[in-house]
């Protein structure tokens, strides 16, 4: 009996693994497919429109256009790393662009969420009305092109047709737009103008989010509509805030349209240096391309490296 049993042992084939299902297989192929073909576009443009800059902008800033004689031969360029970012840092008009852009962006940024941030609370209030249209008409601004704003606030900022100015002439008023510690403020309006709206719908759409039994709950208990905005609105959209703070301190970095559309009609307010952005491209409109591009280099590692001190910061206050 152990004999008989033992040669069926031994005479039983072998146990086959158990092969994939082709089901499973065309569905793991599809996915990939899928994939390749919703993701492979966008691949393709953000490598070919923002890796691409980025590592040329960075390969240029490491060579100096060199000219030689009477200019009249072509200008040379050498491999010299750390020529351009040391005359970056020793240029007074760059640094002084990169101070004025961190003060536009300290000042602005903080009045501009501050606005946006009360005006979506009162779009939020239980007993606001019309509040489709209000949407509209905050939004409105933004939808306007950013250079088109700056023309039409140009126009309210001439001295020859300013209708502010003209009325507040009979008060004996006039307001110096144009003079050298106000022109920054009157850029700053303009993106302020424009932005706010932007902000607010994105900052409404938070406060959607907040569920009508907590705020029912508060009511219930006793607490005022200020309360209420206080201890639970505002927490609850402080993603929201944060992620408008960054994009609006690298907005500020990018400074450029509104300045360089008031420029003709600033009386030498306004600089072909005045922000980071205006003097690369003076650099480049000089023809010293590598030197725009180190200063374009040095400006994103600086916005990059605060929005990670910005991120960790706000982080580390939602811990705490």
């Amino acid at each position: 009996m152990t004999t008989t049993v033992r040669a069926a042992q031994t005479a039983a084939p072998p146990r086959r693994t158990r092969p994939l299902p082709r089901r499973r297989t065309r569905e793991t192929a599809l996915g990939r497919r899928t994939l390749l073909l919703f993701g492979g576009p966008f691949v393709v443009l953000f490598t070919a429109m923002y890796i691409a800059p980025i590592v040329y902008a960075t390969v240029s800033s490491l060579y100096v256009v060199k000219r030689s004689g009477l200019g009249l031969a072509a200008p040379t360029r050498e491999f010299d790393p750390l020529h351009n970012f040391a005359q970056a840092f020793g240029d007074h008009d760059f640094l002084a662009a990169l101070a004025r852009v961190g003060l536009f962006a300290v000042v602005q940024v903080p009045l501009m969420l501050g606005l946006a941030l009360g005006l979506a609370l009162l779009l939020d209030a239980k007993s606001a009305r019309g509040k489709g249209f209000f949407r509209l008409a905050a939004f409105l601004p933004y939808a306007i092109p950013g250079v088109s704003a700056a023309l039409v606030w140009s126009f309210m900022y001439s001295t020859e047709s300013s209708p502010i100015n003209h009325l507040l002439e009979p008060l004996g008023i006039q307001i110096p737009f144009f003079a050298g510690g106000s022109v920054l403020w009157s850029v700053a309006n303009i993106v302020t103008w424009s932005w706010t709206g932007y902000n607010l719908i994105i900052i409404y759409s938070a406060l959607q989010t907040v569920p009508g039994e907590v705020l029912e709950a508060a009511r219930m208990d006793g607490a005022s509509a200020l309360r209420i905005a206080w201890s639970i609105k505002i927490p609850a959209v402080r993603g929201s805030l944060v992620l408008t703070a960054v994009f609006s301190l690298i907005g500020s970095a990018q400074l450029f349209n509104e300045p360089a559309v008031l420029q003709p009609i600033s009386s030498g307010s306004i600089s072909s240096a005045f922000t980071p952005i205006m003097s690369a491209q003076a650099a480049v409109a000089a023809g010293n391309y590598p030197y725009a591009a180190a200063q374009s280099v040095v400006l994103a590692v600086a916005v990059g490296a605060l929005s990670f001190v910005f991120f960790k910061l706000t982080d580390r206050g939602e811990n705490a």
